[in-house]
């Protein structure tokens, strides 16, 4: 699982066929049907030029995608969200991260062993206690977002509601390439064997990308300058 990630962040049109067979290149021996079963303990699902109406739980609502063609332009304006599969040296563990999208900044984190919806509910109300409402906040159709649980903390706050359409990861891409960064900078460098010391070393890197790490997006301002309307005067040309 952990090479099946790696393959996956490297290359996230590969389905179960692509993956087995890559698996394969590399001397183990995996067939499609297994290959299908890790991705989706894994959460992973290939990429796909069109979206998918293929709905993840038929029996909650799924809301159209708002931010097509929509300029955003100020902090709070949308924020979004995803969760990610993390390998530990044995095991696994998910990471959920909210952000503003303006600014890229991760405004709450959390891990969890399981997929459950309720580490998804407490990182969103993290991010709400500590940094106000959005006006939009944006997902992909996983079960965990469409839950009644999760939606309603929207709803009772007036937020809007948006959802990709079904496998776009391209509509929440700013949350994708954090994913990439953190694993190829920080995860798949330090093979975790805990939750503590995972915790910890995602804590840092997190701390390092919202404080530290320079966007070029923004001049070379990080995040957290970004999303507090800070100008460094140490970066004027």
């Amino acid at each position: 699982m952990r090479i099946m990630d790696e393959i996956y962040m490297a290359s996230p049109t590969s389905g179960s066929r692509t993956m087995s067979f890559m698996l394969r290149r590399r001397g183990y021996r995996v067939g499609r049907k297994r290959a299908r079963t890790l991705m989706k303990i894994m959460g992973l699902n290939a990429i796909y030029k069109e979206p998918k109406t293929t709905i993840a739980n038929k029996e909650h609502k799924v809301y159209p995608y708002l931010l097509r063609n929509l300029m955003i332009d100020r902090p709070n304006q949308v924020w979004c969200t995803d969760i990610t599969y993390i390998p530990l040296k044995r095991g696994f563990v998910y990471l959920i991260a909210v952000m503003d999208w303006y600014s890229r900044k991760v405004l709450s984190w959390r891990i969890s062993n399981t997929m459950g919806t309720q580490f998804c509910v407490d990182a969103l109300k993290d991010a709400m206690r500590k940094y106000g409402k959005p006006k939009i906040f944006n997902t992909d159709q996983g079960s965990q977002f469409t839950s009644n649980e999760f939606t309603q903390v929207l709803l009772d706050a007036k937020i809007k509601i948006s959802m990709d359409g079904r496998r776009r990861w391209i509509d929440n891409v700013f949350i994708e390439r954090l994913w990439r960064s953190l694993k190829y900078e920080c995860v798949y460098l330090n093979a975790f064997e805990t939750g503590q010391e995972v915790r910890e070393g995602i804590g840092r890197w997190l701390e390092y990308y919202n404080h530290e790490r320079p966007h070029s997006t923004f001049d070379g301002h990080t995040p957290d300058e970004t999303y507090n309307g800070i100008v460094n005067p140490n970066l004027a040309v």
